[in-house]
């Protein structure tokens, strides 16, 4: 094993692992910080092709963990039937796109969603205009997750803004991350944007990924919930500049 690639496994795992801290630590959210990261040091194809099977795997055991916890079909419907459309529209441009373009993108998604936590932090959103919003939002949401891997400015952002319980918030977003990871993984394979090897390292990030989720966990009953979103805040604003600057300059 060469030094080179070496020292690329270890950029990846790092990578993984605090994705995977902070979906064990919040029940969602491993892109937000495995997508920049990993981003910042590749390119933004690679970054979501390696968290497409995570992201499936991950989630799909929530949903079912928490199937029972779903909100009902009036909402979920059109929210999972823009997720599929727009996760089918982000993944072509994927393919299309020049990939200063999607970095950009992608800085642009993750500054979008510190200012918002940082602005809007109480925002509720009562279930009635929810129920007209699902749609567009997964849309929108779908949209990010298939060109940019990360849906968390519109997806998060919507379904915090409902103050749902957390079983019901996990079991709903798992549900939506399930829906934009399939129709990934089927454009995907079919479009030549997976490359030689790149499944396996798809595979290969389940690793680290689900080894820190306990961590999260843990780590969230002893720190407090305030410092933790602010350490993650702070994190992203920083990789979301570092973006930003390579695809300016």
């Amino acid at each position: 094993m060469s030094a080179t690639f070496a020292a690329e496994i270890a950029v990846i795992v790092i990578c993984l692992a605090g994705g995977g801290l902070l979906k064990g630590a919040t029940g969602a959210g491993a892109p937000i910080l495995a997508v920049p990261a990993l981003a910042a040091f590749f390119d933004v194809r690679f970054a979501v092709i390696v968290m497409l099977m995570p992201n499936l795997l991950t989630n799909l055991w929530q949903a079912v963990r928490f199937r029972a916890h779903v909100l009902g079909w009036r909402f979920m419907l059109p929210l999972l039937a823009g997720g599929f459309a727009g996760a089918g529209l982000g993944t072509m441009a994927l393919k299309a796109l020049d990939p200063d373009v999607l970095s950009f993108c992608v800085a642009v998604a993750v500054m979008l969603y510190v200012v918002l936590r940082l602005a809007r932090p109480h925002w509720i959103l009562p279930m009635g205009p929810a129920h007209w919003l699902s749609a567009p939002a997964g849309l929108l949401a779908g949209m990010l997750q298939g060109g940019a891997g990360l849906s968390a400015p519109v997806s998060i952002t919507f379904l915090n803004a409902l103050r749902l319980p957390r079983e019901t918030f996990i079991a709903t977003i798992s549900a939506l991350f399930v829906a934009f990871s399939v129709v990934q993984l089927a454009i995907a394979s079919t479009n030549g944007l997976i490359r030689e090897n790149e499944i396996f390292y798809s595979l290969f990030a389940l690793v680290p990924v689900s080894l820190a989720m306990p961590l999260g966990a843990a780590l969230a009953a002893r720190v407090s919930p305030q410092v933790l979103d602010r350490v993650i805040l702070a994190i992203l604003a920083a990789l979301s500049a570092k973006l930003l600057a390579e695809a300016v300059f």
